[in-house]
């Protein structure tokens, strides 16, 4: 049993034999601050899940909009076809992609890259996160308020806060941020109208003056985790994530407080 542990954590990078929680949804947004799409699994790009926010709205001066100035385009259904995420599928008419990037703040993460997520190519929520928010709320919220690409199962409320080293299907992910969150979560995703919630409970116990009493206060709030993936700085075929998958931890701090915000 204890050669088999010590192989086990020889190809988990020293993780736990047991998992910490398991993927239980996985969400891309092809236009940004338009609708998800759920899927079973996505490949891993060099800047992101495939297709994940890979264009974004305009005006007729080249001016981007999104949720925060647009509410409305939470109304608005994307679909891909169902071969998008096969290996090597191209639009017909792949003229509308966008073809730069943007860097990741190398302050957290040098060298990486995304398209038109707000900063980071990967956004992970809990499950026990969302849950323990809402029991605080006099009206449930869906987790399309929060727009993450990764959603996990089966561990406490803000574990993952705490993760700087992920294991998922052989691929390493890096907590390198909370996010703090915008006006997005504020808006009704089945109606496009804004309120004060969750940010006004978020307040109360996921602000910068409470999980981080040490630092600079901006008022912010933080729910999630953001992050970078190795193998997304290499070329290969057949790297992608799934639902299902367990999530092992191999590095963590001890608190929301040693985190990076």
């Amino acid at each position: 049993m204890e050669k088999a542990s010590a192989i086990f954590g020889s190809i988990f990078g020293g993780a736990a034999a047991e998992p910490a929680a398991t993927v239980s949804s996985i969400f891309v947004y092809p236009i940004k601050s338009c609708r998800g799409i759920s899927v079973s699994e996505a490949p891993i790009t060099s800047t992101g899940l495939r297709w994940d926010r890979q264009w974004v709205v305009i005006n007729s001066k080249g001016r981007a909009y999104t949720q925060r100035v647009e509410p409305k385009l939470a109304l608005v259904e994307v679909e891909l076809p169902q071969n998008a995420f096969v290996e090597g599928w191209e639009p017909t008419n792949s003229s509308y992609l966008a073809s730069e990037t943007r860097a990741v703040d190398p302050a957290y993460a040098h060298g990486y890259n995304t398209m038109f997520s707000d900063g980071y190519p990967f956004l992970l929520l809990s499950q026990g996160s969302l849950n323990a928010l809402n029991e605080l709320l006099r009206e449930p919220l869906s987790v399309n308020r929060f727009r993450p690409n990764i959603l996990v199962d089966g561990c406490d409320p803000f574990l993952e806060d705490l993760w700087t080293e992920i294991k998922i299907n052989k691929l390493t992910f890096n907590g390198v941020k909370l996010c703090s969150r915008c006006k997005v979560p504020t808006i009704n995703q089945e109606n496009g109208i804004a309120g004060p919630e969750p940010t006004e409970t978020l307040m109360k116990f996921r602000s910068d003056k409470v999980l981080l009493p040490g630092r600079k206060h901006q008022g912010k709030v933080f729910f999630g985790q953001n992050l970078v993936c190795r193998e997304s700085l290499t070329q290969g075929k057949g790297k992608a994530i799934k639902v299902g998958d367990p999530v092992y931890i191999t590095k963590k701090v001890s608190s929301s407080a040693d985190a990076a915000a």
